[in-house]
């Protein structure tokens, strides 16, 4: 039996594990990206490792979420990555050389190669035939100390493309598509590979938009082969010889196969507040709209560019429209003035923004209250703009442009124009905000900076038999993780302070939640389905550990998130029977005994003290994750083990 793309480079990282669905695997990392938002935490855990060196390929530390620098605690996160990186072996791309997946595609992703990124949206190298992960910030501690990846052995999907995208129809509504299909919970435990011969009607640019949007169905990653296209994309990059062709074999087989024929798309966009509740652009035609913003690591590549300083040529945006563009790249961005596309926006009346994540983590150009927003980003969840009623559409940057000329939703397709863009095959390389480390003998004698905002690392809780404590917070279906710890330009420069940040830990659910959980010294927290979703960030985990919570009782879990609680050491359980969710209200007593035994059978009685209710739960650990949870997190166990 033949292999698929991502079999095959499983099997040439696998550590240990066999290559079963749902079994637990290990895989060699060969490189690691992180950001500001999660980098400085991920860096704190290395050092507290005690290893000289990073063991990686390659490492890139990347400042582009928190470079709004209104007080000294984001600059001083900046300079203390800095000093890490250019001490331990990492690469430093300094403010203003772009967003981390951009950036990665275009300087550093090679085919063939794996990459786990403190990002959710890492996955965003398969566009070139990289093995990418979102992980968390513990995670990339590890791997860069040469420590393997675990994951669960996936399932294959393979979504077959066939024809060719009209005019007016980009990989974002090809991505919108397989939300609609799928739903944000339907890639949950999967690889998608994308195949087909419509794959080689797209762009690495455009594959890079669907792999990056693959993180919203909540699968484990997506890949695309290496081909010719990716080929032609490393030489513009002057990068050709990172090149290795990849493909699945002709016999490989898949657990579910999915059919789209790029010919018959049209655009699509996806209403408040989830990102597959999708539906045409066409059936929301004339709904007003105040606020357009173009960029993001999903739509900021120079094409997505080109296009939209094509569509802006010699118009002006709609006077009830604020229009914001935020280049992906330095690259991008130099390029766009070099060939005068950046004036063509600059005449249009929109206002151009640095080359960072910039609104899309609610770091500035938050919409008016009540505003609708149609943004070319991954995610719209509700608050996750920065206005608490703001209503986010995810769109193509092509339906974006036509409602900021418009000042209303508009269906692209249906406007009297035509684009005709020139793609360069060269691209203009300019690597001096890339600072490389320091030689190891010169590390010797390095200082790490740090600024009085970064506290330690929270105090790990091993795990005990026996559990009593109250159900602190009950909460319903796909709760993210901008639920839990909430972004925004507020509170993202106290990433490296978890006292702070725990005070507004489930403030977008119950502002009440930090006061009272302080007061019950240990709690219990209760969820829906596919809780955790979203960003990879390991604060989800790490705020409510340090607020005492020992375990969380969901009807289901994202993968990320499951990963992270583990590694913080809070326990992740579920319902056997998910009409048990049901039983349980905010502020009742709950407690299990028998842990240590409940974890080897896979089977624990929840008790609720207050009705006396008995609930049957499962849990799925492996024998590492037991030893995880018992030591009280990934830190201690790494320390303990030597790992």
């Amino acid at each position: 039996m033949g292999l698929t793309i991502a079999q095959k480079i499983i099997k040439s990282h696998l550590v240990s594990g066999e290559m079963t669905p749902g079994q637990e695997i290990s895989i060699k990392i060969d490189q690691t990206l992180t950001q500001d938002a999660t980098g400085t935490m991920a860096y704190l855990e290395f050092e507290t490792m005690g290893i000289e060196r990073v063991r990686t390929e390659r490492s890139v530390a990347y400042i582009d979420h928190n470079t709004l620098q209104s007080g000294f605690e984001n600059a001083d996160d900046h300079r203390y990555i800095q000093s890490v990186a250019k001490k331990y072996g990492i690469y430093f791309s300094r403010p203003g050389n772009g967003i981390c997946h951009q950036v990665h595609l275009e300087r550093f992703g090679i085919p063939g190669k794996t990459l786990i990124g403190s990002d959710s949206h890492t996955p965003t190298g398969g566009g070139i035939g990289m093995l990418a992960f979102g992980a968390g910030g513990l995670d990339v501690a590890v791997a860069m100390g040469g420590g393997a990846y675990y994951i669960t052995m996936p399932k294959m999907i393979k979504v077959n493309l066939t024809g060719k995208l009209r005019p007016f129809v980009t990989a974002k509504d090809v991505s919108l598509e397989i939300l609609r299909i799928l739903s944000v919970k339907g890639g949950v435990g999967y690889i998608i590979e994308w195949g087909g011969e419509g794959v080689k009607t797209l762009s690495v640019p455009e594959r890079a938009t669907i792999t990056n949007m693959g993180t919203e169905l909540g699968a484990t990653t997506s890949i695309f082969p290496s081909d010719e296209t990716t080929r032609a994309f490393l030489k513009a990059e002057g990068r050709e010889q990172d090149y290795i062709p990849l493909e699945s074999d002709a016999d490989a087989v898949y657990d579910r196969v999915i059919d789209i024929n790029l010919s018959e798309l049209e655009p699509l966009i996806a209403k408040p507040h989830m990102p597959d509740n999708v539906v045409t652009v066409s059936s929301l035609k004339g709904t007003k709209v105040d606020q357009v913003c173009i960029g993001s690591c999903t739509n900021s590549s120079l094409l997505d560019m080109l296009k939209v300083a094509a569509m802006l040529r010699g118009r002006t945006i709609s006077p009830s429209v604020s229009l914001s563009i935020s280049p992906g790249s330095k690259q991008v961005l130099t390029m766009l003035a070099d060939c005068g596309a950046l004036t063509d926006i600059l005449a249009s009346g929109a206002r151009v923004l640095e080359c960072a994540c910039g609104p899309c983590i609610g770091m500035g150009f938050s919409p008016n209250s009540g505003g609708v927003s149609l943004r070319t980003f991954n995610r719209n969840f509700e608050g996750r703009s920065g206005t608490a009623d703001g209503k986010v559409y995810l769109v193509s940057p092509e339906t974006a442009v036509a409602a900021a000329l418009t000042g209303e939703i508009t269906d692209p397709s249906a406007l009297d124009m035509s684009i005709k863009i020139d793609f360069p095959d060269k691209f203009r390389i300019d690597d001096s905000a890339v600072i490389p480390p320091a030689s190891p003998k010169e590390a010797k004698s390095l200082e790490v900076l740090r600024g009085p905002n970064i506290k330690k690392f929270p105090d790990s809780m091993p795990q005990t038999d026996s559990i009593k404590a109250p159900l602190i917070l009950k909460v319903g279906d796909n709760i993210t993780t901008d639920h839990i710890m909430p972004a925004g330009a507020k509170i993202l420069p106290f990433r490296s302070n978890i006292p702070y940040l725990s005070q507004f830990c489930f403030g977008v659910c119950d502002k009440t939640f930090p006061e009272r959980a302080k007061a019950a010294g240990q709690s219990i927290i209760v969820g829906g389905t596919n809780y955790g979703q979203g960003s990879s960030r390991e604060h989800a985990a790490l705020v409510p550990l340090y607020l005492g919570v020992r375990v969380v009782i969901t009807k289901s879990f994202a993968r990320i998130h499951i990963a992270n609680l583990i590694n913080a050491g809070i326990m992740p359980l579920t319902f056997k029977n998910p009409d048990d969710y049901d039983k349980l209200n905010q502020g009742d007593t709950l407690s299990i005994d028998g842990v240590f035994d409940g974890m080897d059978s896979g089977e624990m009685t929840l008790i609720n003290e207050t009705t006396g209710d008995r609930i049957p739960l499962v849990c799925s650990y492996t024998q590492r994750q037991k030893d995880i949870l018992k030591a009280g997190g990934l830190l201690s166990y790494t320390k303990k083990e030597g790992k």
